[in-house]
């Protein structure tokens, strides 16, 4: 747990107590802060008070005594309506921060790389992270994966915090300065809690705001809003820009050609290694991801063959996807994290004679970024709350099947896929929460249930354990 005694003596309320409000509370206390806690769930005000946090009604706090309001990201203070102790702050003029402002306000000397984007970050931060560990550089992997951040380890001037940041963590992380600061993509998403795409780009810009002069900023540039942001920021800087792709040539940068990861950020383009075989590295998105991630660790000072040789090893992510299971030569593939139509468009974009299970809670926009991949997809399966308005856009572009449920879904999909070198996907391109608590459930039940499958060959990579 980070040491917060430069806080000592002084006030501070905690709203929110989901894990990083809880970390961060008994990190404030423990660094002899005085803490008022709250949270609108009894269970969650429960195991506060179990470890020794002080829970109060914030609505009824005089703000006047508070240094700060520790926000949880996942609570608004601006659209489409603050939270009543947001506003109650705000009108008092209480700074209001997150958990990872404390952190760097209590590690200045460490270095951090930070990485923002729709999608990818997960992927990226911990690619990003493996590599570090891979070479023995102290590092520590947290943000909005893994780990809340003052629960990571105290680095000094030789370490590096490697942190997944949302939009809403960056709208909460006023003064951190990113060493390395990425951005690698950007499409409509959360756009109520910005109010509308200006302010959702408006918080994803926030990465590389406070940025020293020798610091380095890197961007995807394969979509119309990052590119327009990569050119802003070239105009404004000398150096330190640094432009990724997996679709061009970039110069100065580093990019995907096919599978083969090209390094032109001295002038002059390198072939790294390819990245065909890497089976945690599958499709253009993640050769995106793979671009981000060697840039990152070249500006901090790793060698391009170290960082080659490590992403060999890296071990992937759950749920992003996850290879669950081969039986009979059909591939089981967990990618539930895909929770948007552009997410799970790089799934369908990475495999081919795919059975598609999608659907869920829907999310803002069309299904349009999917359609160049369908012909690829033998059969969509369709699930959840989500599967008529799926199932207007995809009819005549696709074979349908209303199935309902997960395991209707991949029953039918197995018994289809059978006999053939094809893969059974679910990409759902949907929330998770009309009929799991999260994506990280649905996931686990895929996993699970791809397990159950019979079969003479099979090689069983998760079995959906604590499904």
């Amino acid at each position: 747990m980070i040491d917060l005694s430069l806080f000592k003596g002084k006030r501070f309320a905690v709203m929110g107590l989901g894990l990083s409000g809880l970390v961060a509370g008994e990190a404030l206390c423990a660094g002899g802060a005085e803490v008022m806690a709250w949270d609108d769930n009894a269970e969650r005000r429960a195991a506060a008070e179990a470890r020794g946090i002080p829970v109060t009604p914030l609505r009824d706090i005089d703000w006047s005594t508070v240094e700060a309001l520790i926000l949880s990201p996942g609570i608004p203070h601006t659209y489409p309506e603050p939270n009543p102790v947001a506003r109650a702050a705000k009108d008092a003029g209480v700074e209001i921060v997150g958990d990872i402002e404390l952190l760097v306000r209590a590690r200045p000397d460490a270095r951090y790389i930070g990485i923002t984007g729709t999608n990818g970050k997960s992927t990226t931060t911990a690619l990003i992270g493996h590599i570090l560990e891979t070479v023995g550089m102290p590092s520590a992997v947290g943000g909005n994966l893994g780990l809340p951040a003052l629960s990571l380890d105290a680095l000094g001037s030789s370490g590096v915090y490697v942190l997944e940041m949302s939009s809403y963590q960056l709208e909460l992380t006023p003064s951190v300065q990113f060493d390395v600061a990425i951005l690698l993509n950007i499409s409509p998403d959360h756009l109520d809690r910005h109010g509308g795409m200006e302010g959702y780009i408006a918080a994803k810009q926030r990465i590389f705001e406070q940025q020293a002069a020798d610091s380095t900023a890197i961007i995807g540039v394969d979509d119309t809003e990052a590119k327009g942001l990569f050119d802003r920021l070239t105009a404004d800087r000398v150096k330190g820009v640094v432009p990724i792709s997996s679709e061009n040539p970039v110069e100065g940068g580093v990019y995907a050609s096919g599978p083969i990861l090209i390094d032109a950020m001295s002038g002059t383009a390198e072939t790294v290694r390819s990245l065909e075989g890497i089976e945690t590295l599958p499709g253009a998105h993640n050769a995106q991801n793979a671009a981000a991630a060697y840039a990152a660790a070249r500006a901090i000072g790793i060698p391009a063959a170290a960082i080659a040789t490590a992403l060999e090893s890296y071990p992937g992510l759950p749920h992003r996807q996850q290879l669950a299971a081969v039986i009979d030569g059909v591939r089981y593939v967990n990618d539930s994290k895909a929770t948007n139509p552009e997410a799970a468009a790089k799934a369908l974009s990475s495999y081919r004679d795919i059975y598609w299970i999608a659907g869920g809670r829907a999310k803002e926009g069309t299904l349009e970024v999917l359609y160049p991949f369908l012909p690829s997809v033998r059969r969509a399966y369709l699930i959840g709350e989500a599967a008529d308005r799926l199932g207007g856009e995809l009819q005549g572009r696709v074979e349908i099947e209303y199935c309902g449920d997960l395991d209707r879904a991949l029953e039918s999909a197995s018994q289809a896929a059978a006999g053939h070198e094809a893969v059974v996907l679910l990409s759902p391109a949907c929330a998770s929460f009309d009929q799991f608590a999260s994506f990280e459930e649905r996931g686990r039940v895929f996993c699970r249930l791809a397990a159950e499958v019979p079969g003479g060959q099979r090689d069983i990579r998760c079995d959906g354990e604590a499904a």
